[in-house]
């Protein structure tokens, strides 16, 4: 489960930066460039996926012995 949260998170990373790009007109040759929905929408996917990597990746709380 782990290594599938992590490709998940990465492509949500990659996806939403992409999108953010377009979304504030660096990235040109779309319709999505320069349409401020984009940039949001891509800035929510990277925290998602930010969110996601580090769900997967946390470490557990030691047990504590009797």
């Amino acid at each position: 489960m782990k290594i599938a949260l992590n490709i998940i998170g990465v492509l949500f990373v990659l996806v939403g930066g992409v999108w953010f790009l377009q979304g504030i007109n660096i990235m040109l040759g779309s319709p999505m460039s320069g349409q401020p929905q984009w940039a949001w929408s891509g800035g929510l996917a990277v925290l998602i996926g930010i969110g996601l990597l580090v769900f997967a990746n946390r470490r557990a709380a030691p047990k504590k012995e009797k």
